[in-house]
């Protein structure tokens, strides 16, 4: 038995060995970039770390992720509007500037932040936290996610790495870094409260992750990040009644971020699918109407002429069930997956025609710069 043990034992020892050697010498062969070699190693020791312990510190996470993390200041243009506190309040400005946070995500000075942190501003003053600053330009805005890329023109910039938000789970624990009140860099912790939030109405394209992490004033366009320091959500408000934090605040997921900033810096603005259609939920009365269950997709309410369900022969009175076979129990789910969808890519769509299953084929175009 300890023969054929070691016969299979020893062989993985080496081959593990070797793939470390490998990896170690020629990173490329094994699909790393040098540049990101020690983000490998670093990362590999971060969560070994906290496997089987019980997690007392997070400073590791804090030293990878805050230096990414900086404070904005704007100068602007229009303040006759600066008393206004809207709901769900967000960054209001003091006597001189408004104030908020972004987060360097590639070494070469792109920056992340909210909009609504930059709008109307003539001027943009970075501080990071190895006491630089900067002005930054404007790359791009995209109001519908309240989103926009920043750029500074700096040396030796630190930057955060994006970890795919549709991993997490509610239950994390996160912390949320920014520059509450304008006091300077501060970070607090919580736990994902939610995720999927799509229905806040506060913009065109909704997927927020819900954190008890505290958000106030100034933390809009800063990091969420998880126990390994790495970006899961841009901050971006939060619901009060006093203007405090109350546990619930909420974030842009990285995954949506990492959309846009990409399409911006491609192309000057977002590039999104668009299939041309207007759909509603399947209520109780609906549903037993068209004789389904309430969570078989959602009804089509309008289809938009010489749109590309409009060509596909997409009626309005159809159940759309599935998109490439995903389901399509939501319609602002439905939405945020076509505008991701590259323009002339090919879909198939799942429906359900007078209680029959039907497919048809659309191509999905650019979405119209109006059209919600």
């Amino acid at each position: 038995m300890k023969k054929i043990l070691l016969q299979i034992g020893l062989p993985v020892f080496l081959g593990l060995v070797i793939g470390l050697l490998v990896i170690v010498i020629k990173p490329e062969v094994a699909g790393f970039k040098e540049d990101n070699l020690t983000a490998f190693f670093s990362t590999l020791l971060n969560r070994s770390n906290l496997l089987g312990t019980g997690q007392v510190s997070y400073s590791h996470a804090v030293k990878k992720a805050a230096p990414a993390v900086v404070n904005i200041a704007t100068a602007s243009l229009n303040r006759s509007d600066a008393s206004a506190t809207p709901m769900p309040f967000r960054n209001s400005p003091d006597q001189d500037a408004n104030r908020g946070s972004g987060v360097i995500v590639s070494p070469d000075g792109y920056l992340l932040t909210n909009n609504h942190v930059i709008q109307g501003a003539e001027r943009i003053y970075v501080s990071m936290q190895d006491g630089r600053e900067e002005i930054a330009s404007v790359v791009g805005r995209d109001p519908d996610t309240d989103l926009a890329v920043l750029k500074i023109d700096l040396k030796d910039l630190p930057s955060i790495h994006l970890a795919d938000s549709s991993k997490a789970e509610v239950g994390d624990v996160v912390l949320a870094i920014g520059n509450p009140f304008g006091l300077g860099q501060t970070v607090t912790m919580g736990i994902i409260s939610a995720t999927g939030r799509d229905d806040l109405r506060l913009n065109t394209y909704e997927d927020f992750i819900q954190t008890d992490a505290a958000i106030n004033v100034g933390n809009s366009g800063g990091a969420l990040v998880n126990a390994y320091g790495e970006l899961i959500g841009i901050n971006t408000l939060l619901f009060t009644r006093g203007g405090g934090n109350e546990g619930v605040g909420f974030a842009i997921p990285s995954r949506m971020a990492e959309f846009v900033m990409e399409s911006i810096i491609k192309y000057g603005r977002v590039i999104r699918g668009w299939l041309g259609i207007e759909s509603q939920p399947l209520s109780a009365q609906l549903a037993q109407a068209y004789d389904v269950k309430t969570n078989s997709g959602i009804l089509i309410s309008g289809v938009y002429q010489d749109g590309p369900a409009d060509q596909a022969g997409l009626r309005r009175g159809d159940i759309l069930t599935g998109i490439n076979n995903i389901s399509t129990s939501d319609g602002n789910k439905v939405m945020n997956l076509v505008a991701q969808v590259p323009p002339g890519t090919e879909v198939t769509l799942q429906i359900l025609r007078d209680n029959q299953p039907v497919e048809l084929k659309a191509r999905v175009s650019t979405r119209p710069r109006m059209v919600n």
